[in-house]
């Protein structure tokens, strides 16, 4: 069913110049970033890359050691975090036990301020929102996990904040939760029209909710794209190898030109410019067919549903996965001897591991 989006009203974001050191360890690195009106933009990156960092100065919950954090006109930088009109869903629920579901949603609004009555109103309306309406007078532990970060995310935008900031909010979750409560965030996000920053290490999640997806390595951006942008046009090799599963395939780079896998493809902008090197192949830009007279053998066949993922192993004892459909998949097992072709026109090459 296709989600209602709203005009997008929410406010620019912009991290100009943010470092942070902890000791000798420089978690952010003199990042820029800038989150357009209504976006919702993912960072991700292994431990240590400064995601959160990043997401922990915009909530207020640090200082930076140079740099400033601008919200639509206002400098935050310095501001308190509960004047900075942010809301924040973490990766605990944090819910009060002893209140209801629908007083764990009013209670931001109750601290303003806000009358009972609007209160409780806007509290039922955030929980119909999440599609917790009916559970409005249970407590938190009534509920399933996934029902309790709904609460947590109806709660954060109740008193309808400039910025949403959610700090890998799914992680405690079980993978079928997770993949369901990503798209009701997604949703509810486009519903609002909220400026979000999503932080998570999870590839397929960051790829699935944002609007543009940030790579962070050692407190940098390596690159800040679309998704599909960032999947098939990595802009460097960390960002090739972390964002979703790839080959190294040995290969000899001359005069822009690559010859891999018996193919003569075209090298993309940094690559390494001459020599020997690794190509980086996803595993659905390889074909494997069953051939007497191939080089390479199959190890494994693993059945994934509506794909297979096959492993083989080549003369020079490296191994390639590569990703067929059920039908080409049926015709191969393991030990078989087959063939790999190269489907894709041009590839990265980084230099050889």
């Amino acid at each position: 069913m296709a989600t209602a989006v709203t005009e997008r009203t929410g406010l620019e974001v912009r991290l100009e110049g943010l470092s942070r050191h902890f000791g000798d360890v420089r978690a952010l690195d003199n990042l820029d970033l800038t989150l357009h009106p209504g976006e919702l933009v993912a960072l991700l990156g292994p431990s240590g890359c400064g995601k959160t960092t990043a997401l922990r100065l915009v909530a207020g919950l640090d200082e930076p050691d140079a740099g400033r954090i601008l919200v639509g006109d206002r400098d935050v930088t310095h501001m308190p975090a509960n004047k900075r009109d942010m809301g924040m869903v973490f990766q605990s629920y944090s819910l009060f036990p002893h209140l209801t579901t629908q007083e764990n949603v009013a209670f931001g609004l109750k601290l303003r301020g806000t009358d009972r009555g609007a209160r409780e109103k806007r509290a039922k309306e955030m929980l119909e929102l999440v599609g917790l309406g009916h559970q409005a007078n249970r407590y938190a532990n009534q509920l399933s996990g996934g029902q309790q970060q709904r609460v947590a995310l109806a709660r954060a935008l109740a008193i309808e904040p400039s910025v949403l900031l959610l700090d890998e909010p799914l992680s405690a979750l079980d993978a079928k939760v997770r993949a369901q409560l990503r798209d009701e965030i997604r949703r509810v996000q486009l519903e609002v029209g909220t400026t979000a920053l999503f932080v998570t290490h999870d590839q397929e999640e960051a790829l699935a909710v944002a609007d543009r997806v940030g790579v962070m390595n050692k407190g940098k951006i390596e690159q800040l794209a679309e998704p599909e942008t960032l999947y098939n046009q990595p802009a460097s090799h960390f960002v090739a190898e972390f964002v979703g599963l790839m080959n190294r395939v040995p290969c000899h780079v001359a005069d822009g030109r690559v010859e891999v896998l018996g193919a003569t493809l075209g090298a993309r902008e940094g690559s390494l410019p001459s020599g020997p090197g690794d190509a980086l192949v996803r595993p659905e830009q390889l074909e494997v067919a069953a051939a007497e007279g191939g080089s390479g053998r199959v190890i494994t066949v693993s059945f994934l549903g509506s794909i297979t993922r096959v492993r083989v192993r080549m003369p020079n004892g490296s191994e390639l996965l590569a990703q067929a459909s059920g039908a080409e998949a049926a015709r191969l097992a393991a030990d078989q001897v087959v063939t790999v072709s190269i489907t894709a026109a041009d590839v990265l090459v980084a230099p050889a591991d």
